[in-house]
């Protein structure tokens, strides 16, 4: 049931927090939550994970309220327990240097990981694990990446291939 497992001993699928809101301007950044948008993005890419029959072993995220909601809210898409939802406060506005060291530091007995997090270091990872070209990766945009390794701690530049990028706003293949 692995789908875009394709043959690579670990698959990362890299998942930017859905559209949050600024409406309360005394909120910390840390703490704005998803606006109606996000929560209505989330739920959908959820069920095109689901569809695509995505089973991770882990979903690591940034604690940032935007983050953590959205990746709870596709945990809940794809009967993942919440209960089992890491958080990583280093995904928290990491550079791409910060992401690459949180997965070189993932336990190598997860082979699908979903790592939930921002802009512009998950565009920036996505880029210099796979040299994919994507200028921007939107709310709630989810970039499934291959990787030909047997262990997390040799993630590096251009040892992923993309398999898939999709968001809420991209039409149907």
């Amino acid at each position: 049931m692995r789908s875009y497992y394709i043959g690579y001993m670990k698959t990362l699928y890299v998942i930017r927090h859905a559209k949050s809101s600024w409406d309360d301007p005394s909120l910390a950044d840390f703490d704005r939550p998803l606006n109606k948008r996000g929560k209505h993005d989330a739920p959908k890419m959820g069920k095109r994970l689901h569809h695509r029959e995505v089973v991770p072993d882990l979903l690591l995220s940034s604690p940032a309220e935007r983050a953590f909601t959205t990746c709870t809210i596709l945990a809940e898409q794809i009967g993942y327990p919440q209960s089992k939802i890491k958080t990583n406060r280093n995904l928290y506005h990491a550079d791409d240097a910060q992401i690459l060291s949180t997965v070189q530091a993932l336990d190598n007995k997860h082979n699908v990981v979903w790592i939930f997090g921002h802009n512009p270091g998950l565009t920036d990872f996505v880029n210099l694990i796979a040299n994919a070209g994507i200028d921007n990766i939107p709310t709630c945009g989810v970039v499934a990446c291959s990787l030909n390794i047997s262990s997390w701690d040799e993630a590096n530049a251009k040892k992923a291939s993309v398999v898939f990028f999709d968001y809420p706003k991209k039409k149907k293949d």
